[in-house]
């Protein structure tokens, strides 16, 4: 999720759990908990562009991490109240806070390295978007009102509302399964490994996806709260033939090796990116949900020799891929 909505379900978490008259200093120190496992995005060196994806969201973000997280984060949160508060007394609230952020990424498409070190399966059960506005608003507004009011039925009501959000979730990503199984198999396709991703500040919205001899194939599905579904129908394009592109380009030991870490980190979902050429791109995710622009890619051909792998991100959309979304989100 967005940092702003880690630092509030972390405080929201902590104040659940405190005394009325510790409501403030609970939600500090829940708020620090929660924004703490994304220091990860510090891990990363210049001269090798991919390492900051194999760590984000790694041992940070998980569960046998959250005791340790806690008393680092209650450790910064005793700084941060000029030491007025005892380490013990902050560790507990940084302890409810540090317990949201790994899980609450796995709610996401994202992955998350959830059960690492028994693990290195990234955790991603799409039952939301990694921005969702309504979900961070329940837990904002109840934060403030708990601190405000010295209310902690307050960040529990708010609390409870988020979680509430999260079960619709999963019944929303249960109904786009459904219409996308029906859609595969009125194509008449065997549909191998379907996907259904939200997108991006909904739960009605997603980019549903799968294998189809040799090709992926993408759609935009809609499954409003009341009222029929819709489909949005999208694009094909070929898996990519990690051998066949090898061979044809020659490529050196350290672009294989480059190749192979963004693969993993994509799920293998790798493509020859249409609009780029010489990059590889994650098929898996698009700004718009039916269409086949990645996100972000590798510049295999254009990097120097000797050099690791240059990775790209795109978050443009043009004025007609805007109200195109715009369209499919409000079911026009």
């Amino acid at each position: 999720m967005d940092i702003i909505t880690q630092g509030v379900i972390g405080a929201a978490a902590a104040q659940c759990g405190a005394r009325p008259g510790r409501l403030r200093v609970a939600g500090l120190a829940g708020a620090v908990a929660g924004l703490l496992p994304d220091a990860d995005i510090f891990i990363r060196l210049p001269s090798d562009p991919l390492l900051f994806l194999e760590y984000h969201r790694h041992f940070t973000h998980s569960l046998v991490f959250i005791p340790i997280g806690a008393l680092i984060a209650a450790l910064l949160s005793w700084l941060v109240t000029r030491r007025r508060e005892s380490i013990l007394a902050l560790y507990w609230p940084s302890l409810l806070g540090i317990a949201t952020h790994g899980v609450l990424d796995a709610c996401t498409s994202y992955g998350t390295h959830l059960l690492w070190p028994f693990s290195d399966t990234r955790t991603a059960w799409h039952i939301i978007s990694i921005v969702d506005p309504l979900f961070t608003l329940s837990l904002l507004v109840g934060v403030i009102w708990a601190t405000k009011r010295h209310s902690r039925m307050a960040a529990v009501l708010g609390f409870a509302i988020a979680m509430a959000y999260l079960g619709l979730g999963v019944v929303q990503h249960q109904r786009v399964q459904s219409v996308h199984a029906a859609l595969i198999a009125e194509r008449g396709h065997m549909g191998v490994q379907p996907e259904a991703k939200p997108s991006i500040g909904n739960n009605f919205l997603y980019r549903a996806f799968y294998t189809h001899q040799g090709s992926y194939y993408v759609d935009a599905i809609r499954v409003p709260w009341f009222g029929e579904s819709q489909v949005y129908p999208g694009e094909k394009i070929r898996v990519l033939d990690r051998k066949g592109y090898v061979d044809r380009y020659a490529l050196d030991a350290l672009r294989q090796a480059d190749i192979q870490r963004f693969s993993t980190f994509s799920g293998g979902y790798l493509v020859e990116d249409p609009r780029a050429c010489g990059y590889l791109s994650d098929f898996r995710y698009a700004a718009l949900p039916n269409a086949i622009a990645p996100l972000w890619g590798i510049n295999v051909l254009g990097t120097p020799q000797g050099e690791h792998l240059e990775f790209r991100q795109w978050h443009d959309l043009s004025r007609n891929d805007q109200n195109r979304f715009m369209d499919m989100l409000l079911g026009r």
